[in-house]
């Protein structure tokens, strides 16, 4: 799938504001400064269409991306930001899981994953959720670029989480710096044969 008509149309508080068109959703989630913004963007094949930001915790509203008039890419707060308040914490805490609980469009959720890192808790406990909910999900690893080449951290990240979930979900290895990957991931998008 190109992108050849890709605009932004909303960003809202909580799920009730959302677009209600009844069109396939894909959603894009993770801690705070994974990459999803610059993840949309490459994919859309787009620079500026959704908001980047070096300072962790800005995103704080669901943001909704129509691709083809046919299908949305949605960039979700990021989770687990630790210098937000409390306050704001609980309140995106809230708006994630209202969002799943109560989007009926979710068709894909993609978890992004900071490829340098080990498995961390609150990545590993979101995922349980997930599967605790029985809800598709698909791992994508950010950021391959800055990693020393020959690297293997994906496999064993995959396998850390197989044997800690007991699942292994189908994953991505990404850089929207030099757009490895997204191929694939637009692939993913635009396959049937997983609905």
């Amino acid at each position: 799938m190109n992108a050849l008509k890709a605009e932004f149309v909303s960003s809202s508080p909580n799920v009730k504001n959302c677009p209600d068109e009844l069109i396939p959703e894909y959603v894009f989630i993770g801690r705070s400064n994974v990459g999803k913004s610059s993840l949309i963007n490459s994919i859309c094949k787009r620079k500026h269409l959704a908001k980047t930001s070096g300072k962790p915790g800005k995103t704080q509203l669901i943001n909704h991306f129509k691709i083809n008039d046919s299908l949305y890419l949605t960039d979700l707060p990021g989770y687990g930001y630790a210098n937000l308040s409390k306050t704001s914490k609980k309140n995106i805490d809230n708006l994630i899981r209202d969002y799943f609980l109560y989007r009926k469009q979710i068709h894909m959720i993609f978890v992004i994953i900071d490829i340098r890192h080990d498995p961390l808790e609150i990545d590993l406990n979101f995922m349980s959720w997930l599967i605790y909910m029985e809800m598709k999900f698909s791992v994508i690893f950010s950021k391959c670029d800055k990693l020393k080449k020959g690297s293997t951290n994906a496999e064993k990240y995959m396998l850390e989480l197989t044997n800690k979930l007991n699942n292994t979900p189908k994953y991505f290895i990404t850089s929207s710096k030099n757009k490895e990957g997204i191929d694939k991931v637009l692939a993913h998008i635009t396959n049937k044969s997983y609905s």
